[in-house]
């Protein structure tokens, strides 16, 4: 039985890469030419949307499209351009040590008074900023967890137990309701926002969108797999004290009990994930492959790169 009317409708295109693969998987047009993406932005709208495409095939697909191509030659072949045009530009761009006992440990430092995203959305936020928020976490968030599933078979031992313990909690401990991603989408019901599935992709800015690819690229590729324990890493650690200050934004601005809810519940699970993803996950990898040390440092570098990269663009809309 095929799945082809399942899923959200297909985006609209930003550029002559997206265009060719959204084109080619609605079935009317040809892919890009080889070489094309070689000469995208890396962190570009075009590339970054074309990218989503290839990897949304593997996760719930599009309406209207052939379930097939996911594993379509020339597709792949395509993806796998795109793919490294933009590892190229984060391996350039986003290693700041190559220690990582360094990089972890800066995970560790909390400012006493910060001038990130949360931090403005904690003190000056409004409701549209939060709306806005949501919308581009929206394209993770609704899949929360999904991408970083891939690399459970990648794992063993200590590692692969504390990332399956970790990855329960989020799937919502076997209580449907409790799923983040469900908790995620009666956050944007309590915004007066739409919580289908992909309904924001056309929204997505490209920062969001690098960000999000980041995870699917790491957690397809099994080479790539201390890169995504380094991304997880990053993620788990540093997730609860900016929880805690958008459920603090949420409660001030009056969004609703879901909206505080959903970082009410990060606050509380992440403290304990941090713990689990240090000593077992990423300890546990160290011990069974220590060579992976390196990829593990690139994660968490290349995911604060792209975060900073995301919230300086939110921060910049939100001021003019």
């Amino acid at each position: 039985m095929s799945d082809q009317h399942t899923g959200p409708s297909l985006p609209r295109t930003r550029g002559p890469v997206s265009a060719g693969v959204i084109g080619y998987v609605h079935g009317d047009a040809a892919l890009p030419g080889p070489g094309t993406a070689g000469n995208a932005d890396p962190y570009g709208e075009d590339l970054h949307l074309a990218l989503y495409v290839c990897y949304e095939l593997h996760y719930r697909g599009f309406s209207g499209v052939r379930p097939e191509l996911e594993w379509d030659p020339g597709l792949l072949t395509v993806r796998a351009e795109l793919e490294e045009r933009f590892l190229t530009a984060l391996r350039s761009d986003a290693t700041e040590s190559a220690d990582l006992d360094d990089v972890l440990a800066g995970l560790l430092v909390e400012p006493v008074h910060g001038s990130g995203l949360s931090w403005f959305l904690q003190d000056r936020g409004e409701l549209r900023h939060l709306r806005a928020y949501a919308v581009q976490r929206s394209l993770y968030h609704l899949k929360e967890a999904d991408p970083h599933a891939w690399v459970l078979p990648r794992l063993s031992g200590r590692a692969k137990a504390g990332m399956a313990a970790i990855e329960y909690d989020e799937f919502g401990g076997g209580r449907a309701e409790r799923v983040h991603a469900r908790l995620f989408a009666d956050l944007m019901t309590g915004l007066g926002l739409d919580s289908t599935y992909g309904r924001y992709l056309d929204d997505g800015c490209a920062e969001m969108l690098a960000l999000v690819n980041m995870m699917s690229l790491f957690g397809l590729h099994r080479r790539l797999r201390g890169a995504l324990v380094g991304h997880f890493g990053a993620v788990e650690i540093t997730s609860s004290p900016a929880s805690r200050r958008l459920a603090r934004a949420m409660k001030r601005t009056g969004a609703g009990h879901a909206a505080e809810f959903f970082y009410t519940e990060h606050v509380e699970a992440d403290a304990v994930h941090e713990q689990v993803v240090r000593r077992d996950v990423i300890g546990g990898l160290l011990e069974d492959e220590p060579e992976l040390a390196s990829d593990i440092s690139f994660g968490i570098t290349a995911t604060s790169f792209l975060e900073d990269r995301l919230e300086a663009r939110l921060l910049a809309d939100w001021q003019t």
